[in-house]
């Protein structure tokens, strides 16, 4: 039997990297960590989830102050952001975070962590700052970065991508934005709120394309009312640096061409798989240029090697992330098969208002040529929304022939935590009749989950069948009111 440095080693330090570490040294298993950049937390931490989500708030309360009259208050005069300062309080939050990933919290869990860029020189053993360590059993989770496509002088022109956003020193005069996915769009927002002039352009005729168009539309005209400009179903013809700004220019949707000019350029379309270096190709483990090919246990053609989180190219959330970390453990440590399913993977976009989204959404169903029947609730029509004015949007919940959910969408206040409750109801095949008996606090945002619940069960329970039924065996005397009468 052959003696391995470590049972288990991962290259690293994200969400599913300190998912399995955390988990197989608290197991027992010699565990070593590997992460290229100076600490652990990953993309999610320092680029991504965290960062982001500060920058919306803060960009949140800014737009809010223009609000004031809206809520009964005296209008307040907004002095300009300085950037810096946002930036500033970006980096407190992540450093409070960090405690929470850092080397010695992991050394206390029992894994040991190294830094570098390791590289196979064979299944078991990678070179790793001019040594070489081996593992029984290797977790590749090196994430995902922005994608630069190929357009005609990008590669000349300077931009930012996600990986420099959040650490500005002055907010940008003007912004265009290269695609519509969830970060262009978050990002999109927030700076058009902090004082930036904000343009995005999207290759296709919608924003956040794999969501329901009725729903991603709610989301962009409110992105339009603070200001944003959109350009979609374009084709981006050519971009040039013009020293103190970027030109873009492309062809709109009618065929015209237009000229675009900002003075900082992100670009935001898509992502590819960290797998440079690693010696991946030279062990023969299987790719494709969206990321490692896994199976549902997350391992790679040698099964000894697990691939879990963005690098695989699947679902490319944090919380993806650990749930295949989770998967991994499983297998890897516990040696008992499970296998990766993504039924309910729920996911949310984080601009204002919120998109969130679990299961099928109509898209995808009318893609899979089911058939299925659509239920709504507005948020105009709950009163905690109206309360706290903040009544745009809708919930969507699609029930397939045999009247079972397929998926919830919500976008509107707080969608990604409303969606929460669908997380629990569809993975606990919760059956609708108890969400509707169920008592939700009131008033609260929450109420319009049960809400187009009790929509879908009224006309079952309010037919006139039932209540022919009820007047035949218990003498009910029926309406006591005529609505087609006068009424004093």
């Amino acid at each position: 039997m052959a003696n391995y440095d470590y049972d288990i080693a991962v290259i690293g330090g994200g969400a599913a990297g300190l998912t399995v570490s955390a988990g197989a040294a608290q197991l027992g298993a010699k565990t070593l960590i590997i992460e290229k950049e100076p600490a652990l937390g990953g993309d999610c931490l320092h680029f991504g989830c965290v960062p982001s989500k500060t920058l919306i708030k803060s960009a949140h309360v800014y737009h809010n102050i223009q609000r004031t009259s809206d809520y009964g208050l005296p209008d307040i005069e907004r002095p300009p952001v300085d950037f810096s300062k946002v930036a500033s309080r970006i980096q407190s939050v992540i450093d409070t975070i960090q405690v929470h990933d850092s080397v010695e919290r992991f050394c206390k869990l029992g894994a040991k962590v190294e830094f570098g860029a390791p590289r196979f020189i064979d299944e078991h053993s990678v070179e790793l700052n001019g040594k070489v360590i081996s593992a029984k059993n290797w977790v590749v989770a090196t994430g995902s970065s922005s994608a630069a496509p190929p357009f005609p002088g990008l590669e000349n022109t300077p931009y930012i991508t996600n990986k420099e956003i959040f650490y500005l020193d002055t907010l940008p005069k003007s912004m265009i934005v290269l695609g519509a996915g969830p970060i262009a769009v978050e990002m999109a927002q927030s700076f058009a709120r902090l004082g930036s002039k904000v343009t995005v352009i999207q290759r296709s005729g919608q924003i956040l394309s794999k969501e329901d168009k009725d729903m991603a539309d709610i989301a962009m005209a409110s992105m339009e009312a603070d200001g944003v400009r959109f350009y979609l179903d374009t084709d981006i013809k050519l971009i040039r640096d013009l020293g103190h700004e970027r030109l873009v220019e492309i062809t709109d949707n009618k065929g015209k061409n237009v000229i675009l000019t900002a003075s900082t350029l992100l670009v935001a379309l898509g992502r590819k798989p960290n797998t440079q270096g690693l010696g991946l190709e030279e062990i023969g483990v299987n790719m494709t240029r969206k990321g490692i090919i896994v199976d549902t246990k997350l391992r790679t053609n040698h099964s000894h090697i697990y691939a879990p989180g963005d690098v695989n190219g699947a679902y490319q959330f944090t919380h993806a992330a650990g749930y295949e970390g989770g998967i991994v453990i499983s297998n890897a440590i516990f040696h008992l098969p499970r296998k990766a399913d993504y039924t309910w993977m729920p996911w949310a976009t984080y601009c204002d208002p919120e998109l969130a989204s679990i299961g099928m959404n109509e898209k995808a169903a009318k893609s899979a040529g089911l058939d299925y029947q659509i239920w709504t609730e507005k948020f105009s029509d709950n009163d905690r929304a109206l309360a706290e004015g903040e009544e745009i949007g809708k919930i969507k919940m699609i029930l397939d022939g045999s009247e079972k959910p397929l998926g919830v969408q919500i976008v509107g206040p707080r969608a990604g935590d409303l969606i929460g409750e669908w997380v629990a109801i569809l993975n606990g095949k919760v059956k609708l009749s108890a969400i509707a008996g169920a008592i939700h606090p009131y008033p609260t945002l929450a109420e319009i989950n049960k809400r187009v619940v009790g929509s879908y069960l009224s006309p079952k329970i309010f037919s006139p069948t039932i209540k022919k039924g009820l007047k035949f065996f218990f003498n009910l005397k029926g309406s006591a009111c005529d609505p087609s009468s006068d009424i004093p």
